[in-house]
């Protein structure tokens, strides 16, 4: 019977029916490989950032940008990039960078140059962000978040001490808080010599004790007569004379999570993305902890920052102009900044802080991966 079938198609086509089948089996895998190399013609990108929602920001560029592939490593710190860019090979093609650390390397000349890029965008982004990705005129990165300062406090240690909180506005205000926290056994800070905590609040104090050459290569230090730092610094040696400050607790090391979490340390000056991260990290203090604004010396209306990021594009990377349209989308783009605000970071540009559905934001929800 078989015979007589496979005689038909010999018959009809001029060759065994078993040849037939192996025709169109070849010609499948050679369908298959043709769309395998489709793909993998795309452009890929390499990202390394710890931006919570870089996956899903990620998607959504390589769908409307088919000619492209994003290579995402989640990973914070500088020692991998460092000693990528030492070796000379493995290096990303674009790197979340926080403004504190982005001079250095663009100073070395291991950034992209995006000037050109970026005309007319100063007015897109707060002046503090901008000016963070800005050197001697010219731009390195595009602004990602904000980390503007503020006081948070856990309302419930507060209340049991008697201190409002809200009504905090100086320095000496801060001062008398902490004497009555201390009263019952609590801290109202921990710090063990933090440097970016310290440049912030000498920078909350309208101090300036570094000055850069116009090249940025040359670096002047003025510590002791500088009057912001000599004048944060002699406040917070007295908070730590009287034994108000914790200062054998480093930040986010595992003793400190257990006394901000038991409220042994009661409060945090901290940038604006602090509340995700005590959410995610420091078990048991949902619903226990408000904001309010930051002391000043005076109880002026002022503050600074500490923390807050960009995305730069490595000077080794051989694809800048697909680099620059993915942190452009991160960045620029109305979806990606949307996106990125749904995770609840501060943003980095205008539009948003005068947004209502930012503005009428009254509690933090811990952040989930997309």
């Amino acid at each position: 019977m078989a015979r007589r079938h496979a005689k038909r198609f010999r018959d009809r086509w001029g060759f065994p029916a078993l040849r037939l089948a192996g025709m169109v089996l070849a010609i499948a895998m050679m369908l298959s490989s043709a769309a395998c190399g489709r793909q993998d013609d795309r452009t890929v990108v390499s990202v390394w950032s710890w931006e919570p929602s870089m996956a899903s920001l990620a998607a959504k560029f390589e769908k409307a940008n088919p000619d492209i592939r994003i290579d995402l490593t989640e990973t914070s710190g500088y020692d991998k990039l460092n000693a990528a860019i030492q070796n000379g090979y493995g290096t990303p093609d674009v790197v979340q960078l926080e403004y504190s650390v982005l001079p250095q390397y663009a100073v070395s000349g291991q950034l992209v140059d995006v000037t050109d890029r970026t005309q007319g965008m100063s007015g897109f982004y707060t002046p503090g962000t901008w000016s963070s990705v800005s050197i001697n005129d010219h731009v390195y990165a595009l602004p990602l978040d904000s980390g503007p300062m503020a006081f948070f406090y856990n309302k419930s240690v507060f209340d049991a001490a008697g201190v409002d909180a809200t009504k905090i506005r100086t320095w000496d205000d801060y001062y008398k808080a902490a004497r009555k926290l201390k009263k019952i056994g609590v801290y109202i800070a921990a710090d063990s010599g933090d440097a970016s905590f310290f440049t912030s609040m000498v920078w909350l104090a309208g101090g300036r004790p570094f000055r850069t050459s116009k090249d940025g290569r040359t670096v002047s230090i003025s510590l002791t007569t500088d009057r912001g730092t000599k004048s944060f610094a002699a406040f917070w040696q007295k908070m730590i004379d009287d034994g108000l400050i914790a200062t054998n607790l480093a930040e986010w090391s595992d003793s400190w999570k257990k006394a901000v979490g038991d409220g042994t340390v009661a409060s945090i000056f901290s940038g604006a993305w602090l509340p995700s991260l005590l959410l995610s990290d420091v078990t048991g203090t949902s619903g226990l902890w408000r904001v309010t604004t930051m002391p000043t010396e005076d109880g002026s209306a002022t503050n600074a920052e500490e923390g807050g990021s960009s995305l730069a594009i490595l000077k080794s990377s051989r694809k800048p102009n697909a680099a620059y349209r993915f942190i452009s989308y991160v960045c620029h783009s109305s979806e990606g900044i949307d996106t990125r605000l749904a995770s609840r970071p501060f943003p980095a540009d205008v539009r948003p802080l005068s947004g209502p559905s930012f503005l009428s934001r009254t509690t933090i929800v811990p952040s989930r991966r997309h």
